[in-house]
């Protein structure tokens, strides 16, 4: 698992594009409009929408360009949301890169809604060999701390309505903009109930 980690980490870093430097601060000012789903800091008080303080910068200015595609192209290209790509729209690189910097720089709050659970544990650090699937903790890390080399992002802590809704996404081509679509390929495997089962794990991990 570590060799496959370090292979994925090695391509995705060599064809990750140039980003331009964010300024944390100007973000902030920024973040004003954002705060209404995702909270002041990053920590959504809502769970269908994803906590994304102290997540990955890089990651972060990935979505944030994806949505602003799909925006432009009428979903043709990037990650296809309707809320985010209407406010993704207008963006600047310069704004998008100050954006990432100021959520990536917050701390996330625990989540103490979430349970850990035997099932959703076994399949995120052993995966089901019987069922070809990948154990999570080869790209996401042993505590879901993601690898930021390779864009891989951090999934601990995170809401589990966010978590499932966007497993069942993956797994029903509903999104596609993963690397190389090893999401989609992991998530067709996952039932129901190992979705259930990971989400809940993954909102444990605090």
């Amino acid at each position: 698992m570590k060799k496959l980690a370090l292979t994925l980490s090695v391509i995705a870093a060599m064809s990750a594009p140039v980003m331009a430097a964010g300024d944390a601060e100007a973000g902030k000012t920024k973040s004003a409009v954002c705060a209404a789903c995702h909270g002041p800091d990053g920590n959504s008080p809502i769970n269908m929408y994803p906590k994304i303080a102290g997540q990955q910068e890089a990651y972060l200015n990935k979505q944030l360009t994806e949505f602003r595609l799909a925006g432009k192209t009428g979903g043709a290209q990037g990650r296809m949301d309707p809320i985010m790509l209407g406010m993704a729209m207008n963006l600047s690189d310069q704004d998008i890169a100050d954006l990432s910097a100021f959520y990536a720089s917050q701390t996330q709050n625990a989540n103490t809604t979430a349970t850990a659970n035997e099932h959703g544990q076994n399949l995120y650090m052993g995966g089901d060999v019987n069922r070809g699937i990948t154990a999570c903790i080869a790209c996401h890390g042993p505590k879901g701390e993601g690898v930021p080399l390779a864009g891989f992002p951090a999934v601990a802590g995170q809401h589990e309505a966010y978590t499932k809704a966007q497993l069942t996404k993956f797994r029903d081509g509903q999104r596609n903009n993963d690397i190389n679509g090893m999401m989609q390929d992991t998530s067709k495997k996952l039932t129901d109930e190992d979705i259930d089962a990971l989400a809940s794990y993954l909102g444990s991990l605090n």
